[in-house]
């Protein structure tokens, strides 16, 4: 069946409109300056608690109906039930909004540094979220993949190293290598005239190699919860000057078989560390986890219907039977070499089938999953940042993990399972509010799934006009 035939046939679906995107900012009593940390003992007693009973929970929303993951009512009781009043005493509000990065008391030569990388005017995350973290305070922010939220907590950290002692003052988890690699490069460049020292712990690399760097002094940690505790196992990363512990895609984070490693490196730290929490998503388990060993955080959180990408235009092939989808991606991919595209499926075994079918008619494409070592993983990344690869296949594991400003287009080879990763395979086009578009694949098996994440987000997935070229 070749893709005009796709696009011809009809998918009736009841659609629900999508409201306005804003922000809102929960407002609780306010908390000034430093916070002491003399409870930190029975925060950590209550996490592992929470983590011995919660270890056997499925993820989000596990109870939906017919194996949906997409339960909006399970989800938003949950969420209402965290945020009632009991609630009002474990949050601080901070609802200062700052128009410009001039205005957030920020140091000179950090503020070249945000400048210098591109950055004029912050978005609506690093409006609100910079200056609480500057300010010592506890934080969980969650905005839109692609608005900054990694310039947001490495601006935080920049702004608090004291430059002058040459110890390991800040530790940023990552839920993959790629991701911390990331991290580290705007770290590097942002505190670029402040002389910064940072380095990736990550693993596939040497330990020797880590060691030695460690030992010869850094300012900031990056790393990934299995390498990074290793090194302050060995004591070769040690833990008493660290300030500041940021966990990104914390929802990744504190969920499959993080939490007790985040919880073991976390009983390593200082009592007082101060702890930034960051996500694209945040479901009713992460937040309710993070109770247990934050104090007092500000929190700014988005509602899930509010959730949704502004830019990326998102629409639906109907393929009806899954072998039809080789061929409709065939059909497309004249479409995707004229910019760069990331087609996600949702196993590795796939990642590999679907290279090699798409190799042997003659098409160009990389491929990047977790079985892969470290140091292939590496050049596939750098040939796609580069441009000389343009169409990547991957996993959900690498969705979190790809930042390429170029990329215009994402298919959903494979729909998701799990909501949180919708929001994020989408989120690698249109970085930083450009214009995007994704494209879901869709069986009549999945026509129930494409219901429930459009009722989850509360957006409308169009059916894939037969220009879609001009769309990209």
């Amino acid at each position: 069946m070749c893709f005009k035939t796709h696009l011809s046939i009809s998918y009736q679906k009841k659609h629900i409109q999508s409201p306005l995107f804003s922000f809102y900012i929960f407002i609780f009593p306010q908390l000034h300056g430093l916070h002491p940390r003399s409870l930190r003992k029975p925060f950590k007693n209550n996490l592992t608690y929470f983590l011995n009973q919660s270890s056997n929970q499925s993820s989000v929303m596990a109870a939906a109906p017919e194996s949906s993951q997409f339960d909006t009512r399970q989800f938003d009781s949950k969420m209402n039930e965290l945020l009632s009043t009991d609630g009002q005493d474990f949050f601080t509000s901070y609802d200062e909004v700052y128009d410009s990065f001039d205005a957030m008391g920020l140091q000179e030569n950090l503020l070249r540094g945000i400048y210098a990388y591109g950055f004029e005017k912050p978005s609506a995350i690093q409006q609100r979220g910079i200056v609480p973290f500057t300010k010592g305070l506890d934080v969980i922010q969650q905005a839109q993949s692609g608005t900054g939220k990694t310039a947001t907590f490495c601006s935080g950290i920049l702004q608090q190293l004291d430059y002058s002692v040459v110890e390991c003052q800040a530790l940023v988890l990552a839920p993959t290598r790629e991701l911390a690699q990331q991290i580290e490069k705007v770290m590097r460049a942002l505190g670029d005239y402040l002389g910064v020292k940072v380095h990736a712990c990550v693993g596939g690399t040497s330990v020797r190699e880590d060691q030695r760097i460690l030992s010869a002094g850094v300012h900031v940690v990056v790393g990934t919860p299995g390498r990074v505790f290793d090194m302050l196992r060995r004591q070769s990363l040690r833990s008493d000057y660290i300030k500041m512990f940021v966990l990104d895609e914390a929802d990744e984070m504190l969920s499959r078989g993080f939490k007790d490693q985040i919880y073991d490196i976390f009983q390593l730290l200082p009592s007082k560390v101060q702890v930034g929490v960051f996500s694209a998503t945040m479901p009713p388990e992460a937040l309710e986890i993070t109770r247990k060993f934050m104090n007092k955080p500000v929190r700014i959180l988005v509602k899930r219907d509010e959730l949704t990408l502004e830019g990326i235009k998102q629409f639906y092939v109907n393929v009806e039977k899954e072998e039809w989808k080789l061929e409709t991606l065939c059909d497309l991919y004249e479409t995707l070499a004229i910019t760069q595209s990331v087609i996600f499926v949702n196993t590795r075994r796939k990642v590999d089938w679907l290279t090699d079918k798409m190799r042997s008619r003659d098409h160009t494409v990389s491929a990047t999953h977790g079985d892969m070592d470290q140091n292939t993983r590496d050049i596939i990344m750098r040939e796609f940042r580069s441009g000389s690869s343009r169409v990547l296949i991957t996993t959900d594991l690498l969705a979190r993990g790809i930042d390429v400003q170029q990329v215009s287009l994402v298919i959903n080879y494979d729909l998701p399972t799990q909501p949180e990763n919708y929001l994020h395979r989408i989120g690698r086009s249109g970085r930083f509010g450009r214009k995007g578009v994704a494209i879901n694949f869709v069986t009549l098996d999945d026509e129930r799934m494409l219901a429930d994440i459009q009722k989850f987000y509360n957006v409308v997935v169009e059916e894939l006009p037969s220009n879609v070229a001009d769309l990209i």
